[in-house]
């Protein structure tokens, strides 16, 4: 089998306002994933991703679709164009897709996201939180209330509200899936909030993971290294974009597409039935202790 070509740094220079779309990076996020092959190791299941329009989510919908799940995508109303081809994406898959446009700060609203989901498709049993926010501050009196307000509300109180709002209805054998990060085992000097965040998010899935293993639902978190997302042009300076990933041994950023499998095993028993609260990092080739 070829192997696959991934974009090489350094990538083009790019900004975006938030919160940024997929379709206008350059080069594109690679999503579809073309030398993986589905096996039905979600069959008959039903999933909610949040952050699903984009990015790695768009990446995870397409996978969990391909290996024979109905989806449901939380997304900002303003990334519509986005989430109407991940739907697309999907439906090439043979698969459902429905669209929640909302926003993962406001618990009344998860509650509704989780509440269409179980309509839908009469059941839910995979959780993936992955929406999140992010802005670079050279230093710590550079991030105002309110970016600290909006990284935490969004990065970790959005996990907190979708998975309170889920595991009334996810059955034994179900999956609650996180995205951590690197900058969440190790920090980053210029990400204070969203690391912060971050760690917050793999204690978070920890605990979780001892508090519902009595019921048979296992909780997880796959934490990526640099990936090449819409979450990049819009928090950094064009140059720092240009050159993400670079510092890795594989010496490029990641794609969605490569990280997305890490979720199907985590989504799938017959992968991962024996394994829950762990935290599984995707580094580029990184090698890194503890």
């Amino acid at each position: 089998m070829k192997a696959q070509h991934q974009p090489e740094s350094p990538l083009p220079a790019q900004t975006q306002p938030k919160p940024g779309l997929d379709s206008a990076m350059d080069p594109k996020p690679k999503y579809l994933a073309p030398l993986y092959k589905g096996s039905d190791k979600l069959k008959g299941k039903a999933a909610l991703i949040t952050g699903g329009d984009s990015g790695i989510g768009r990446a995870v919908t397409v996978m969990y679709a391909r290996e024979g799940a109905d989806v449901a995508i939380v997304y900002l109303p303003v990334e519509q164009s986005d989430a109407e081809e991940t739907k697309s994406a999907v439906e090439a898959e043979g698969r459902k897709c429905l669209l929640i446009p909302g926003d993962v700060k406001d618990s009344k609203f998860c509650n509704s996201s989780v509440a269409k989901t179980v309509e839908a498709y009469g059941r839910l049993d995979i959780l993936v939180n992955n929406a999140a926010y992010q802005q670079t501050r050279e230093r710590l009196e550079d991030i105002s209330d309110e970016d600290f307000d909006t990284t935490f509300r969004t990065n970790i109180y959005g996990y907190f509200y979708m998975a309170r709002a889920a595991v009334a209805h996810l059955p034994k054998g179900g999956a609650i899936i996180n995205t951590g990060s690197i900058t969440g085992l190790e920090g980053r000097k210029s990400l204070i909030d969203y690391s912060s965040t971050k760690g917050a998010i793999h204690a978070f899935t920890k605990s979780l993971a001892r508090n519902l293993i009595e019921r048979g639902i296992r909780v997880n978190c796959v934490a990526p290294g640099p990936i090449w997302t819409s979450l990049q042009p819009v928090s950094k300076p064009a140059d720092e974009v240009a050159s993400h990933g670079a510092d890795t041994p594989l010496g490029r950023p990641g794609q969605p597409e490569e990280v997305s499998p890490a979720y199907v095993f985590f989504a799938s028993e017959a992968d991962s039935s024996y394994i829950n609260g762990e935290i599984l990092t995707l580094l580029g080739g990184e090698v890194r202790a503890g």
